[in-house]
């Protein structure tokens, strides 16, 4: 047994009283008469950049724009013709150390708070937290209103051990003497291209 279920069992062990989960069908949650204009208001209240991407744009000429000194820039998306390094071919995630752009791709997005759905869709996830920049391709028709919607929808890629997490924004803290900084943990400015329907 490994040393979490030993910890876990411990725990199992000393539950005097046990409570049903609530029901959450009576839950009124938030909903928007835009769920994407809500979407691109709390994008840019938490730091992060909305561009919308036209159709027939071309998306690397505009990340090239976007980031036009950045000389490292990790993708496995096909669509991307510019990416230096494959987070799915390199030999450790210590690899991407150095990455000025990481661009991956986004299932859907939440209205109420700006997060946005990334399954694991690569082999080494690093690339979603150690990149200067981040850049997460987003279809906007793919925009829920609030959590619960969101929770709905979550589905895991078996091929990754199931791992996925939500993004809203570059990552800040204000921890310390109430000075913020940006990138303190991941990305220091993160931009959502919504694409096309």
């Amino acid at each position: 047994m490994s040393s979490k279920e030993v910890i876990l069992s411990k725990y199992r062990r000393n539950i005097k009283q046990k409570f049903d989960m609530p029901s959450l069908d009576d839950i009124k949650a938030v909903t928007y008469p835009d769920p994407l204009l809500q979407f691109t208001t709390m994008t840019e209240c938490v730091g992060g950049h909305v561009v919308e991407v036209k159709e027939g744009q071309n998306i690397n000429q505009m990340i090239k724009e976007l980031y036009p000194d950045a000389k490292e820039i990790a993708s496995n998306l096909p669509e991307i013709t510019i990416a230096t390094r494959n987070p799915d071919t390199i030999e450790s995630a210590q690899a991407l150390n150095g990455t000025d752009v990481g661009i991956i791709r986004g299932k859907f997005g939440v209205a109420e708070n700006a997060c946005i759905w990334i399954p694991q869709q690569m082999k080494e996830k690093a690339v979603c937290f150690i990149s200067e920049n981040l850049i997460i391709l987003l279809p906007k028709s793919q925009i829920v209103n609030n959590m619960h919607e969101a929770y709905k929808r979550i589905e895991f890629d078996q091929t990754y051990d199931g791992y996925g997490t939500f993004i809203s924004g570059p990552s800040k803290t204000a921890d310390i003497a109430q000075v913020l900084v940006m990138g303190a943990q991941a990305a220091r400015s993160v931009t959502v291209l919504l694409l096309p329907e």
